[in-house]
């Protein structure tokens, strides 16, 4: 499988994962639409619980069996420019869709780890990183 399908697969299965969980998936793959330029980045998940807006990060890995030792999770993607990025076009959405900067929101990941022998996904929700 290659990544760009592996990571549709990844936020499908956080999408059911948050809608589960009582979220209300407000926009998928969110990118900002700047006047002109190349594409700046996305956002793959935003949803609401109660009143906080969630900007969701989704991370996808495959692992050959539950033993295999990862080198690193897929959480650890999410480093500190990806997280200014993700915050930049978080407050986009909020300017787009005329809500205020002082709205309450936070930016969340979820790792995805799908075992390729059972295919069986493990989910890990890390909120307001």
């Amino acid at each position: 499988m290659n990544s760009k399908k592996l990571g549709i697969l990844g936020e499908k299965i956080a999408e059911n994962y948050l809608k589960k969980k009582g979220y209300q998936i407000l926009d998928k793959n969110y990118s900002p639409k700047f006047i002109s330029g190349p594409k700046r980045g996305e956002i793959d998940i935003v949803a609401k619980k109660e009143n906080t807006i969630s900007f969701i990060e989704v991370k996808t890995l495959i692992q050959d069996s539950p033993r295999t030792v990862l080198h690193f999770s897929p959480e650890e993607k999410v480093n500190f420019k990806k997280k200014r990025k993700v915050i930049k076009i978080a407050e986009s959405w909020l300017v787009e869709k005329k809500l205020s900067l002082d709205s309450q929101w936070e930016i969340d990941v979820i790792s995805v780890r799908i075992n390729s022998e059972n295919k069986k996904a493990k989910i890990l929700y890390f909120s307001n990183v």
